[in-house]
This record gives C-alpha cells, sequence and structure tokens, in this order.
C-alpha cells in the first residue's frame, strides 16, 4: 500500500499554471493539426517575421507533432512541479516568457545570417517551434536549484542534465528528420535560460540580481578538462556583459559597466541555492510523510474490516 502511495504521489501535486499551460500547449496543437495554415502565422519563419512579429512570442507554445506535445507536457508538468513553488509562481512564468523570446529571436538571427552566408532560402522559409527551448532552459533551473541532487534511477546528479540533453539532441540530430526545427531550440533555449538565471534573475527577498557562483559558471556544463579552454571564451562574453573578468567576479560581484548590480554576492547566490535545495527536501519529504499516513491509514482500514 505505502509504495503505491508513493508512485501517485509522482503524479500528483501539479502545479495550477503548468496545468493551464498545458492546456495552452495541447490547444496550439490541436489548432495546427486542423487548420495547418496556421503554422504560416504562429510558428517562426524568418522570412515572415517582420510583418508577423509575434510569431517570436507564439512559436515556442507551438507543437506541430504529438510526440512533441506529449513530451512537452510531461516535461513541463514534471519539471514545472519542482520549480515553480521554489520560483513562485510569476518569476516562473516570466522565466518562460523572456527565455522563449530570447531563444526565438536568437533563432531568427542565426537564420538570416546562414541565409546571407549560404543563400538557401530553407533557413528563411523553415517554420520553427515547440516548447523544446524552455525545457531545455527548465534543467538549467535544476542545474542551478540543486545541481548536487542525485537521480535516484540514474545515479546522476542534476547539474549534468542540461548537458546530457544538449548532447543527445546534437548527436541523434542528424538521423532525424526535423532536426533543423528543434535542435536551435534546445542550443539557444539552454544558453539563453543561463543567461538569464546567471545575470538577470531578480530576488527581492534576498536582493540577488543573477547568480555568480563558480557552480554556475558557464564552464561547468563541460567536464573538467575541457574548462580550461572554456574559460578564456566564457570570459570574453562575461566582459561585455558585466564589463569585468569572470574570475574576478567572485569577490568583488559582478558589474554592469563600471556600477555594481546590487545583491551580486557568491555568498548570498550559495545561500539561495541552499534554500532551494532545503525547500525542495522538505517538500519531498512532507509528500514521503503524506503517503505513510495514507498508508497507516490503509492498514488501519484493512484491520477493522477484517475485525
Amino acid at each position: 500500500m505505502n509504495t503505491t502511495a508513493q508512485g501517485a504521489n509522482y503524479f500528483t501535486g501539479f502545479t495550477r499554471l503548468c496545468k493551464g499551460l498545458c492546456v495552452v500547449l495541447i490547444a496550439g496543437h490541436v489548432l495546427v493539426q486542423i487548420i495547418p495554415s496556421t503554422v504560416i502565422y504562429l510558428a517562426l519563419i524568418p522570412a515572415r517575421t517582420i510583418p508577423f512579429g509575434w510569431n517570436l512570442i507564439t512559436a515556442g507554445y507551438i507543437e506541430q507533432s504529438t510526440h512533441g506535445v506529449i513530451l512537452s507536457i510531461i516535461g513541463l508538468l514534471f519539471l514545472g512541479k519542482l520549480l515553480e513553488p521554489i520560483w513562485g509562481s510569476r518569476e516562473f512564468l516570466k522565466f518562460i516568457f523572456v527565455v522563449n523570446l530570447l531563444t526565438s529571436v536568437c533563432v531568427f538571427i542565426t537564420a538570416i545570417s546562414l541565409y546571407y552566408v549560404t543563400r538557401q532560402e530553407i533557413y528563411l522559409y523553415l517554420p520553427v517551434s515547440g516548447f523544446n527551448g524552455i525545457l531545455a532552459g527548465f534543467l538549467v533551473g535544476i542545474k542551478q536549484i540543486i545541481p548536487d541532487q542525485e537521480l535516484s534511477l540514474l545515479r546522476l546528479k542534476a547539474k549534468w542534465l542540461p548537458s546530457i540533453m544538449l548532447m543527445v539532441a546534437i548527436i541523434v540530430s542528424p538521423f532525424t528528420i526535423d532536426a533543423a526545427s528543434y535542435l536551435p531550440l534546445v542550443i539557444f533555449g539552454t544558453y539563453m535560460s543561463w543567461i538569464y538565471l546567471r545575470y538577470l534573475q531578480k530576488k527581492p527577498e534576498a536582493k540577488i540580481r543573477g547568480d555568480p557562483s563558480d557552480e554556475f559558471a558557464f564552464s561547468s556544463f563541460f567536464p573538467e578538462f575541457v574548462r580550461p579552454v572554456i574559460d578564456p571564451v566564457a570570459s570574453v562574453f562575461h566582459r561585455l556583459l558585466c564589463g569585468r573578468n569572470e574570475n574576478s567576479s567572485e569577490d568583488e560581484g559582478y558589474t554592469l559597466g563600471a556600477t555594481s548590480l546590487p545583491g551580486s554576492d557568491p555568498i548570498e547566490a550559495s545561500r539561495r541555492r541552499e534554500r532551494g535545495a532545503r525547500a525542495l527536501e522538505e517538500r519531498l519529504a512532507t509528500e514521503r510523510l503524506g503517503s505513510g499516513g495514507r498508508g497507516e491509514d490503509s492498514k488501519k482500514d484493512d484491520a477493522i474490516d477484517n475485525v
């Protein structure tokens, strides 16, 4: 009975916001299946983005395939169940909106650039859409909050989830027909979500902006033997964003030009990560306690029935 109750817990506790977003994904999928021509207006087609600029926003919520919408709903429910209670519904929704928009802008710029380099019109007219970029961003959020949490089934630390997803997407892309429609979203979704969480996300209660800790540096997405090559490249982009070297951010905090970003203290970032992990552990303990309580109640009921 306890095992059954614990198993049922994995399929409960989904937030109202995530359920609402699932309805949006289902509605978008049904719409493009019933009226295929709507893909032209809702998916990201770079040649049509100038007159139909809203597709930079709508593309992320349009799944063109059935398996795509199923995977997106599963990922949204289970990952959102972990992230939304820690971030709060408002920040969770803001993260989705910002990462989706930035990912679409990056895909648009890349497609236009590839067209001017190769003169291949496929880059201008290939419809790109899907929730993949946001799901990749959720994994980056999991990496930030509970990096050392081990997955019970895979015996794998959560901090490697974004890197593994990205690696798998790149490896299987030559063998899939629609790779061009999802791979850019996964790549830019991972990077844009890291940019947002690393430099932009605000935490009013702790007066924190971003996460300058070493555990969340860009090189942390790569194996240790590659990091000496990655760190110098990452430092260039860090100076462009914050006006200083990545390595010096440990002691003095991030800056924007010559102005320090308030609350950009790596100690505070570490504390925030600890609070997030603690909140997750408390929630899981509460669920286990609840399932155990239900198991005891069921045992009592069985005993009464036997009497």
